[in-house]
């Protein structure tokens, strides 16, 4: 063998070598990655979770359009790790949570589960779900804080990772004061899951209050965060003052 064809025998073998160890470096980092998506969204590969479905407030039963783009963007989100996703009405998911990992999409005006949510997980928020229009309509009250909605202008919603275990598979709650503010948190999540891991850990459990910001002329696609709430959300408001008349 000349040297010329030892030299091209060499330099090909290490070519074969470095390209082995780029390609298993890029597999390893791909898994760790999508391990660490898979932990902080509960979904092991294989394994089942539940999509609770809300119905459009004031509506016959039918989902709003805005929450069924929530329901695929969730969906992707959930095909990514390998998961799989069970349907659910909010009206008939009868069960508890932990076992399941659930992503509960509406306020409560269109979705029984999120007011039980909320009332479990989260007892410092009141959201009004008064139908007669008013300044405090679809309102957040989160401890102190109020927030009003400006349709179209300035609109909040709620994302939240729970958990009640060291164990249990979390809850996400996607509770807007708009069904076109579902959706925006829904997209945030999927943006945004590898940051809130980091800042919050694969398994902690936060709330954050977001705002939708002109969805007139930008859709869902806007959004700030305005505050990490979870504190104030965990902690019971207090309850309302009675009067009682003095009787002789």
């Amino acid at each position: 063998m000349t040297d010329d064809v030892r030299n091209i025998v060499l330099g090909v073998i290490a070519a074969g070598i470095s390209a082995s160890l780029g390609w298993l470096a890029r597999t390893y980092l791909w898994r760790r990655k999508l391990r660490r998506k898979q932990v902080f969204l509960g979904l092991p590969t294989n394994s089942e979770s539940l999509l609770v479905v809300n119905r459009e407030a004031g509506g016959n039963g039918a989902v709003h359009r805005y929450d069924v783009f929530a329901l695929l963007e969730l969906a992707a989100l959930i095909k990514d790790c390998g998961a799989h996703a069970q349907i659910l009405s909010h009206d008939v998911a009868q069960q508890g949570f932990g076992e399941r990992t659930e992503y509960c999409v509406g306020g409560p005006g269109s979705n029984r589960r999120t007011t039980a949510h909320l009332h479990s997980l989260l007892p410092g928020v009141r959201i009004n779900t008064d139908a007669e229009p008013g300044p405090d309509r679809a309102a957040f009250q989160i401890g102190s804080e109020r927030y009003r909605l400006e349709p179209g202008v300035a609109e909040y919603v709620l994302l939240a990772r729970l958990t009640v275990g060291q164990d249990a598979r979390p809850v996400f709650l996607f509770c807007g004061q708009r069904a076109i503010t579902n959706q925006a948190a829904t997209r945030y999540l999927a943006r945004n899951h590898e940051r809130l891991a980091r800042k919050h850990g694969s398994n902690g459990s936060f709330c954050l209050l977001l705002k939708v910001v002109n969805s007139q002329a930008y859709g869902p696609d806007v959004v700030e965060e305005i505050a990490d709430v979870t504190r104030a959300a965990q902690s019971p408001l207090p309850a309302p003052r009675t009067s009682h008349r003095a009787t002789t």
